[in-house]
């Protein structure tokens, strides 16, 4: 199909009209998120991933549009918008309209938001990363993969299970890197399939070392566990080796000539695991 100059080729996640910034996500229930997820939390997290997409380019932004599939039950949709109409407000991207439609009765609920931001003189792309470049990740990594093993019934911090239920886009760190750094993308299918895509658009190998990631000290898994898990909306970039990040950050790896994605702990190989994060294609 024809495609517009400001797809990119769809190589990222947002697209490009002059000096906006355009992405859209989906959320499907028992994909995206439990079926016993409280609706406050889904509203909020639908406008948070459209956000963390804006983040990662170094967009402010300007507002959105919903698609509200309502699903029968009117007080589960009015939760839903109040969670949603929070975020809004948090984080001051006004809605613009959209569409509303009625879903079939038990069909898993579904909505969709789409979230325009201006951009700055620079906007970073996840194809830009060069050879020598050093990998950081912003935040701490796994803690949204272990909120999501409590909303299971699992036990853990409460501070968890907000991690993976209210995830706060990194909006403000996205502006401050955005005109330094190579490449910028978020963490949404966690950070080692993530990071691969970084790599792949580039045209570069990358490796990463899982004694460098950072994990909460109250974290319950390992190393391997927090870099497979999604949902955490910490921004992954590529900077120049003796880049001294202006944010919170952690140096995790690096980039190279080559292709494919390699693991090291205290400096020694480690195999890759069979699944390195959440896939679409599953």
């Amino acid at each position: 199909m024809p495609l517009h100059d400001g797809a990119g080729a769809l190589r990222d996640d947002t697209a490009r009209l002059g000096d906006l910034i355009l992405t859209t996500d989906t959320m499907v229930e028992g994909v995206h998120y439990l079926a016993t997820d409280p609706p406050e939390s889904v509203g909020w997290k639908l406008a948070a991933v459209n956000l963390s997409d804006l983040a990662a380019k170094g967009a402010r932004p300007e507002g959105c549009l919903l698609n509200h599939a309502l699903s029968g039950e009117p007080g589960w949709d009015a939760a839903f918008l109040r969670g949603l109409g929070e975020a809004l407000a948090c984080y001051a991207m006004p809605l613009l309209g959209g569409d509303t439609v009625a879903m079939p009765k038990g069909a898993p609920r579904s909505y969709s938001l789409t979230a325009i931001g201006r951009a700055g003189a620079r906007v970073p792309v996840r194809s830009s990363a060069r050879a020598g470049d050093r990998l950081w990740v912003t935040g701490t990594i796994g803690d949204a993969g272990a909120g999501l093993a409590v909303a299971r019934g699992g036990t853990g911090p409460e501070r968890l299970l907000a991690r993976y239920r209210r995830p706060e886009p990194r909006l403000a760190e996205g502006l401050d890197l955005a005109p330094l750094v190579h490449a910028m993308m978020d963490v949404s299918d966690g950070v080692l399939i993530d990071a691969l895509r970084m790599a792949e658009a580039s045209a570069l190998a990358v490796e990463i070392a899982l004694d460098r990631l950072p994990l909460a000290p109250d974290y319950p898994g390992s190393p391997v566990e927090a870099a497979t898990a999604g949902d955490d909306y910490e921004l992954l970039f590529a900077a120049p080796d003796g880049f001294v990040p202006p944010v919170a950050a952690t140096c995790i790896g690096r980039f190279d000539n080559g292709t494919g994605l390699r693991l090291t702990s205290a400096g020694s190989p480690v195999m890759l695991p069979d699944s390195l994060g959440f896939s679409h294609a599953t």
